[in-house]
């Protein structure tokens, strides 16, 4: 099953270091089993067509038979207030030729959600976040993170949105953030670049947000904190039996995030007021998101182990409790758990390199490793390793 238009191509010849040679499905998908009449499979594709021109369409696929659902494909368009990137007269228009997708998209509530970052990493893109019916394809909210400014991509690794059912989580990455606050603490110039934010799905706004006390020193650095997902923790309660709601994060400056999702802390240009910080727990930044296992987070940095971080009294534990024997070079690696309920967990991680590698290890004690696939010669190898992940 082909996505592409009549005389259309998944291949862009500008040489672009972010994706190259090919576009077209560059995002994970997402799979609904209740909608259409086999369950339906969401996609965005990108094309272009023998004018040159880029395209950007969402698509529903029949599961059983890939046939085209609900009137599909969309064609992903938009315009928000903005006097930022490529406005014209205080109208910012999407521009498909410089945006492209990469965080996976997510379904809630019967809306796709989807985040868009730079394509080519050039010119006046800003980072939008759009969503769309899951069951007529039409757009349902827009939002610009960066629309009196410049860029805020929404990559994450490729990591999809996090939700509570109520809301979704985003974190962005490099761009204008406006430290001129309001009377409620938001950015007057309702620039949020390098902020962990908080959005209401009906109607898509944002209505929470933390931004790092150094906001303005990681985007002129490049250390994006959206390099990394985001991921919401189950119900945590303090030593007195506060319930917590609680938030995790982390990108390239090496740093842990936990944010009360209740209160996110917003921006002070002299304190993180979140939760919790965890600085030195990673050896190196993230490029990903973590995973969670009965009262655990693990986390794999760049040039790191993974490593297994217990939660006590809603308090991340900045000292792993164990760690991989395995050190991940360049992007660190994504953990992964399988489990029986809260027995037999196993944490597969895939490691980059000239022979790429899969691991597996036991959750409850890294320092065990189970098994990888370099273990018996060839049998197992998947040869060069690459990652898709790079900004």
């Amino acid at each position: 099953m082909s996505l592409t238009g009549a005389n259309e191509t998944p291949s862009d010849d500008r040489g672009c270091g972010d994706i190259t040679p090919k576009i077209g499905i560059t995002s994970t998908p997402v799979i609904d089993r209740n909608r259409g009449p086999h369950g339906a499979l969401y996609a965005v594709a990108m094309t272009k067509d023998a004018s040159g021109g880029i395209h950007h369409r969402l698509d529903a696929l029949d599961l059983a038979n890939s046939a085209e659902l609900f009137g599909g494909p969309s064609e992903i368009a938009a315009t928000y207030p903005g006097t930022g990137g490529n406005s014209v007269n205080g109208v910012l228009t999407f521009d498909p030729s410089l945006h492209t997708e990469r965080a996976a998209l997510t379904l809630v509530n019967g809306n796709i959600y989807m985040g868009r970052t730079a394509h080519c990493m050039a010119g006046p893109y800003t980072g939008w976040i759009m969503s769309y019916s899951a069951d007529t394809l039409k757009q349902t909210g827009v939002v610009n993170i960066a629309p009196n400014g410049l860029q805020g991509s929404v990559w994450m690794a490729g990591s999809g949105m996090a939700s509570d059912g109520a809301s979704i989580y985003v974190v962005d990455g490099n761009g204008t953030f406006g430290t001129t606050l309001d009377a409620n603490g938001f950015p007057v110039d309702s620039n949020f670049g390098d902020s962990f934010m908080k959005l209401s799905t009906s109607p898509l706004k944002v209505t929470d947000y933390f931004a790092p006390l150094d906001v303005v020193q990681l985007a002129n650095t490049d250390n994006d904190f959206g390099s990394g997902g985001a991921m919401l923790l189950p119900d945590q309660k303090t030593a007195d039996g506060t319930v917590k709601h609680l938030a995790v994060a982390a990108g390239k400056d090496n740093k842990i995030y936990v944010v009360d999702r209740d209160s996110m802390g917003k921006f002070s240009p002299t304190s993180n007021n979140v939760w919790q910080v965890l600085t030195g727990t990673l050896a190196g930044g993230i490029w990903g998101s973590p995973a969670y296992f009965n009262g655990t987070v693990y986390y794999g940095g760049l040039n790191d182990n993974i490593k297994a971080l217990p939660i006590t009294n809603a308090m991340l534990a900045a000292t792993a409790a164990s760690k991989s024997p395995t050190i991940f070079a360049y992007p660190g690696t994504v953990p992964a758990i399988s489990a029986n309920g809260t027995s037999n967990a196993i944490l597969w991680a895939a490691e980059n390199g000239t022979t790429g590698a899969l691991h597996a290890y036991d959750a409850t004690n890294l320092a065990r490793e189970i098994y990888n696939s370099n273990q018996a010669g060839t049998r197992d190898q998947w040869g060069q390793a690459t990652s898709s992940s790079r900004r």
